[in-house]
């Protein structure tokens, strides 16, 4: 399904945990990990190479959200300017660090210059899984997605994943035998967002790809509303009656979806949840309890405005795990 695994790198806290958790996915498909690097020149007279600290700054300024996280700094392939600064530096640093941290993952690096929003898109139709980071909202477990976040979400008909800074290994499992985080325990379920009157293959595939490599359980959720009726409320009873065959109804649908998934991954262990209520309100429920959250994201070809809808919206800026978009017809 991808050739790579790419991550966005800035030398911010999020795209570092990008990195990070783009090597363990990499590692957990056996596929390669590409880290790039995106530079937009400024013109003259303000166009200077971009200089960075010698520690990576926390967060971006505004607009600029660490690749996404990469809002402002944008890339075309091949060595520029910006491969003898500081961000050249910082992309090398990554690479060395998670050479060593993960030996098994081929790593390569790519400097690119132009602009962030159009280059990601690029790299994602290119046949990669591209991972970004995104800032944490304070004293939230959230995301604050930025302009090039958002833009390669919802122009990119690829998977994107969403990865907040300070994401850990040790998030993604079950708690160690004495209660405390662990990276060696079994993986918390993955959880996929579905949606029973039209079902996606690309959405639910990758789901149950991911639930395999992780040997983790696969948990669906599918939410219903039950048509509106008049005079419920003068019939005591009837608005449960038919919320109950309504709800026998949307189970045996999602049943009957998944029957030859089942068939394909008889590794994976599926839970089946269909809820009436709010999809977004769910599945942020169940993602305190995941290692990752899969939704998807119809296709839109407005040629203005930036639409994801409004539960991708909910998750991508709430959820405290990581979460991947799939675009889907």
């Amino acid at each position: 399904m991808f050739r790579t695994v790419t991550a966005g790198i800035d030398g911010s806290r999020e795209s570092l945990a990008a990195a990070e958790w783009a090597a363990r996915e990499a590692r957990l498909r056996a596929l390669p990990l590409r880290l790039v690097n995106v530079w937009e020149p400024v013109p003259e007279p303000m166009g200077r190479p971009p200089v960075l600290d010698a520690e990576p700054a926390s967060e971006g300024q505004d607009g600029q959200d660490g690749q996404d996280g990469q809002d402002g700094q944008d890339g075309r392939a091949g060595p520029g300017p910006a491969a003898d600064t500081g961000v050249g530096k910082v992309l090398r640093e990554a690479a060395d660090g998670i050479r060593q941290r993960h030996s098994e993952v081929d790593v390569s690096v790519e400097q690119l210059t132009g602009r962030a929003s159009e280059e990601l898109v690029r790299v994602a139709h290119g046949g990669d899984l591209l991972v970004l980071g995104s800032r944490g909202l304070s004293g939230l477990a959230g995301f604050l997605l930025g302009s090039v976040g958002l833009h390669v979400v919802a122009h990119t008909e690829r998977p994107v994943v969403l990865v907040r800074a300070g994401e850990r290994a040790a998030d993604e499992h079950a708690p160690g035998a004495a209660g405390g985080p662990s990276a060696v325990t079994p993986f918390r379920p993955v959880v996929l967002g579905l949606d029973t009157a039209q079902p996606d293959h690309t959405l639910i595939r990758f789901a149950f790809e991911a639930a395999e490599a992780r040997g983790a359980p696969l948990r669906i959720l599918h939410d219903w509303r039950p048509p509106p009726h008049s005079g419920l409320r003068e019939r005591p009873g009837l608005e449960a009656d038919l919320d109950a065959d309504v709800g026998e109804v949307e189970a045996g649908t999602l049943h009957e979806v998944l029957v030859p998934w089942r068939r394909e991954f008889p590794g994976v262990v599926v839970v089946e949840e269909s809820r009436r209520g709010k999809a977004a309100e769910h599945l942020l429920e169940a993602s305190l309890d995941a290692s990752l959250l899969v939704v998807g994201r119809r296709v839109r070809h407005s040629p203005v405005g930036v639409h994801v809808g409004p539960v991708v919206h909910a998750v991508l800026h709430h959820a405290g795990v990581p979460v991947v978009v799939v675009a889907h017809e």
